[in-house]
């Protein structure tokens, strides 16, 4: 790694540990139903000028290599998505067109991410991404929290056993690809 690079993962990790202090301080900086992980991701994205793709590399790279760092960031994304929010409310208070009408429009958008994520990338990232989002989404239903705070909890979990986590997810992808493959045959 080069010198930009540590200089740039050292102003990330300075960026990451000011945003959760502020947050701890005043929770109300994340708006309404906002994310606190996308709240610190976003201050990267700004304060670095950076993509959000680069943006949420850099947060995974600085939360893997500083333990400490990453405990904090889970305890503030736990504190803000599971004790201080009651999630769902708004979302039940809508009349059923209107609840419809929002169902329809993320069945097509998040269609057309995937399809395009597969023409773009491959089938593999697409597989990757349905089988952490299958994971979360247990997560979020068997712990009673919501998918945000789903998702920081296995990205955190996944940070601390790497390398096992990694093995098991490529060799769920290939199983899946060879079944999917014999099927076909």
């Amino acid at each position: 790694m080069d010198l930009e690079d540590e200089v740039t993962k050292k102003k990330v990790e300075e960026i990451i540990r000011s945003e959760v202090s502020v947050v701890k301080e005043n929770p109300f900086v994340i708006k309404q139903n906002g994310c606190a992980a996308c709240y610190v991701l976003f201050s990267i994205v700004n304060k670095i000028q950076v993509s959000e793709q680069d943006a949420a590399d850099l947060l995974s790279e600085v939360l893997l290599d500083n333990s400490e760092l990453n405990d904090d960031f889970i305890a503030m994304v736990e504190d803000i998505h599971m004790r201080s929010r009651h999630t769902g409310t708004t979302f039940a208070i809508k009349n059923r067109e209107a609840k419809d009408r929002y169902i329809e429009s993320n069945f097509k958008n998040a269609l057309a991410e995937l399809l395009s994520d597969a023409s773009n990338l491959s089938s593999d990232i697409v597989l990757r991404k349905l089988i952490l989002s299958h994971i979360a989404i247990s997560l979020a239903q068997n712990i009673g929290i919501d998918f945000h705070a789903a998702n920081e909890e296995l990205y955190y979990y996944m940070r601390k056993k790497d390398d096992e986590t990694h093995k098991e997810l490529l060799h769920s992808i290939r199983s899946i690809i060879s079944k999917g493959q014999r099927t076909n045959e």
